[in-house]
């Protein structure tokens, strides 16, 4: 399984709901890596799609608490247990977890790779994600060079949690 997020220096991914930046590589980036793939988030980062609808070529898979949530076009879950198991149908390389940050924590022991674009920036934030820098079971095997969007300055990072 995967995750795919972009970070600022510490970690944080968003506030109030939203990015902290939308970068257009790292959109494309997001988009190319995804497409005919398999996603997994929370309610609350579906709903800040346009028109709070899934995203299309993909299979979209939605995390809630609340029992009554149905949404056209994607399959909903109620637990991290439930998602796992509807998750076994998915070719475990398929599987890109996309947040929010309580998602991206609740399904961090069962991730292998995490695609990070790390931005040279400190933003506002209230939502973080896990900072793999701090924990030995993940390495990156993967950098690019330095870009660059207007004065922002960015990596795509390839993390992947090493056989302790």
């Amino acid at each position: 399984m995967n995750m795919i997020v972009a970070v600022d220096k510490n970690w944080g991914i968003g506030k109030n709901n939203q990015l902290l930046v939308s970068i257009p590589a790292d959109m494309k980036f997001f988009r190319e890596t995804t497409s005919g793939h398999v996603v997994v988030m929370g309610r609350k980062t579906l709903e800040t799609f346009p028109n709070g609808l899934p995203l299309r070529n993909r299979t979209n898979i939605v995390l809630t608490n609340n029992p009554h949530y149905h949404v056209k076009g994607a399959i909903v879950c109620h637990t991290v247990e439930e998602a796992l198991e509807e998750l076994k149908k998915y070719e475990d390389e398929e599987i890109y977890v996309i947040g929010g940050d309580s998602i991206y924590r609740q399904f961090l022991p069962y991730c292998k790779v995490a695609h990070v674009t790390k931005i040279d920036h400190v933003y506002e934030a209230d939502a973080f994600f896990p900072n793999l820098d701090e924990k030995k079971e993940w390495v990156i095997t993967g950098d690019s060079e330095e870009q660059t969007y207007f004065d922002l300055e960015y990596r795509f990072l390839r993390y992947e949690r090493i056989a302790e």
